[in-house]
């Protein structure tokens, strides 16, 4: 492939996960990636700051979404069902390529130290990203941790759902937010 082909994001994306399978995440390094890739080792730092976000980019972009899908949910709706406004509206870049690439990427990071480290820290992030903007909205500080936390859980479990049944990703989302709502429901027992 010429340097000059789009979708240059998405080639060093499959070019690392191909190395990580063939040789694993700590004996690949970014300048094998590229030329896997067809492109030059800064190509590769225009889009990723470094080896691990190949891994996870995009993050920026995600947590734009999350503040957009709660503040844009609608009064007086609650603290749950602006989360889930959050869940819908980064379904957008869940495309049938990341879904594709999504088992690869979720055994390179379970196979890594630090790469669990960095997915827990992401997700630690999305949580605090959707407090915050809860909060905005009036919702009382607890109510907003706890609203976020059940969102990151529903966001885990969807993925997962995702990865392996496919279809509209706002949907799974939903209906995994629904399951996490009743389960934490259902915690507390009979009466």
């Amino acid at each position: 492939m010429g340097r000059w082909e789009p979708d240059a994001r998405d080639r060093l994306v499959r070019a690392a996960l191909d190395l990580f399978d063939e040789q694993g995440y700590e004996n690949t390094a970014v300048a094998q990636i590229a030329e896997r890739a067809g492109l030059t080792k800064s190509t590769y730092f225009r889009h990723f700051k470094d080896k691990r976000e190949v891994l996870f980019g995009g993050q920026d972009e995600l947590v734009e979404l999350l503040v957009k899908g709660i503040a844009g949910t609608p009064e007086p709706a609650g603290a749950l069902k602006a989360v889930e406004g959050a869940l819908v509206a980064i379904a957008v870049t869940f495309s049938e390529e990341r879904r594709a690439n999504g088992p690869r990427r979720l055994a390179v990071i379970a196979a890594n130290d630090e790469l669990r480290e960095r997915d827990a820290m992401k997700m630690a992030g999305f949580s605090t990203v959707m407090q915050e903007a809860l909060r905005q909205r009036g919702v009382p500080e607890l109510d907003a941790a706890v609203a976020a936390e059940l969102g990151i859980v529903a966001l885990r479990v969807g993925y997962d759902r995702w990865l392996e049944v496919g279809g509209d990703f706002a949907e799974v989302a939903r209906r995994a937010l629904e399951e996490v709502r009743l389960a934490a429901r259902d915690l507390e027992g009979a009466e």
